[in-house]
């Protein structure tokens, strides 16, 4: 089934997801969806709100050629070093940039489709995406982690944007 991703006001993007509980094939099919409709809009991740879930899961792949396909069910990220401020964009804000300040690293701890559990350490891109979906999971945007005056800003480029 071809997913279709959720346009920031929907209030879905807003609300906390539930933990999985069932590892199941209904849930190895909707992380292949949610692949297949990242790449189709040029995206590095892509968590379950964002297509109208409210679950804990996100898929990622900072690859050029999609190949690093990574799938998070029920993340935790549970050791952080460093900031740094990186430009980022979202599949459900689309054509809007801007500077956000995430952690430089991050270790984190999840599951795969099957429920076997992993942890894994990032820096760079990686990390941002893995901080940026998991905010989703969380009902956080990034423009919700913008100053008050950028927060403003955006708020007139998007009813302008509306119009």
């Amino acid at each position: 089934m071809a997913l279709q991703i959720v346009k920031y006001p929907d209030p879905v993007l807003t609300e906390m997801c539930k933990e999985v509980q069932n590892f199941d094939t209904e849930l190895g099919k909707t992380l292949d969806d949610m692949f297949e409709a990242m790449y189709r809009a040029h995206g590095v991740g892509l968590a379950a709100p964002q297509v109208g879930i409210l679950k804990r899961f996100t898929v990622i792949d900072c690859s050029d050629d999609n190949s690093e396909q990574l799938e998070l069910v029920n993340p935790v990220i549970i050791e952080v070093e460093g900031t740094e401020l990186s430009e980022e964009g979202c599949l459900s804000i689309p054509g809007y940039q801007a500077n956000v300040k995430r952690n430089s690293w991050v270790k984190v701890n999840y599951f795969d489709r099957k429920g076997e559990e992993h942890e894994l350490e990032a820096e760079g891109l990686l990390s941002v995406a893995i901080q940026h979906e998991i905010d989703h999971l969380d009902g956080v945007l990034f423009i919700d982690k913008l100053s008050r005056l950028k927060r403003e800003s955006f708020k007139r480029w998007f009813k302008k944007k509306e119009q």
